[in-house]
């Protein structure tokens, strides 16, 4: 496996290989990887002459400090995880060689793209002006890389539903390749902030999952499974609902009943202790 930290080596690189016809295959990670990520790299050897992946813990979407100073940063254990996974090239730059110049939480750098209501529902919502973060540094990555494909968890279910407006607002070449949520054996969707919870915090965490789950069986309006589902996670004593909502698939605005012409997801976000875990699902 190939390692670069610097822009320009890794554009050189990539570009000798594109020369040559080889195409791209491209995971953007922010590290801490689990098996996931592995999958989302498999997948992207499976497709791609060339699986490219980076390792960016990026500030500009990050609204708490405290937030940004304990992410978990696992670099070495994340090397020996891409080699097992096969993966070919590895950009792991520092914060000054994305952005030289001083940036804040929340800015597009380069220009703000207009995300319409997307970014102001579910998580955007929550966390104002995270996914301009989140799309300034996927942008700056696929100006980087140049992918035929670029491929991202569907656990993250807003955040690809963005990205893939972004790419079409901005004619970026680049196809969008949502995956599967990968769990572990007891339902909870894998991420690299469950690592961030207690022994008892992961003891609980499955609950989550069974609950959002359960929604798929439980009768009645829209609005008596979201009083349901507070119910179902509020009681337990380390969950706090953030929010539970049933939306559109496309346009992720929230639905007060379900048609079924229309592609549906029922999303989720709880707070265990300082910990955001977010989930959604096929409804």
């Amino acid at each position: 496996m190939q390692t670069f930290t610097a822009i320009q080596d890794v554009k050189n690189y990539l570009i000798a290989l594109r020369t040559k016809g080889q195409s791209i295959g491209f995971v953007p990670t922010m590290g801490a990887l689990h098996q996931g990520h592995v999958s989302l790299l498999e997948r992207a050897k499976r497709e791609n002459d060339i699986s490219v992946s980076s390792i960016f813990v990026n500030p500009l979407q990050f609204n708490d400090k405290n937030d940004l100073e304990k992410y978990p940063r696992t670099l070495k254990q994340d090397i020996a995880k891409l080699k097992s996974a096969n993966c070919d090239v590895l950009f792991a730059p520092e914060v000054k060689e994305m952005y030289p110049a001083p940036v804040s939480y929340g800015r597009g750098v380069g220009g703000e793209v207009d995300l319409g209501m997307l970014d102001k529902v579910m998580e955007g919502a929550h966390r104002p002006g995270h996914f301009q973060g989140v799309c300034s540094v996927v942008k700056k990555l696929f100006d980087i890389t140049e992918p035929a494909k670029a491929y991202f968890g569907e656990k993250d279910f807003q955040q690809v539903a963005i990205i893939k407006h972004m790419v079409k607002a901005l004619n970026i070449p680049v196809e969008i390749i949502p995956c599967p949520t990968v769990r572990e054996a007891d339902g909870l969707a894998m991420s690299s902030r469950n690592a961030l919870l207690t022994a008892d915090e992961r003891k609980n965490a499955p609950h989550i999952y069974k609950t959002l789950a359960a929604t798929k069986e439980t009768r009645g309006t829209i609005p008596q499974i979201k009083k349901w589902v507070t119910i179902q996670i509020n009681s337990n004593h380390f969950m706090q609902l953030e929010y539970f909502e049933i939306v559109n698939a496309e346009t992720l605005m929230p639905l007060h009943a379900v048609n079924e012409a229309e592609q549906v997801r029922a999303c989720i976000t709880v707070k265990m202790g300082n910990v955001r875990l977010i989930d959604n699902i096929a409804f």
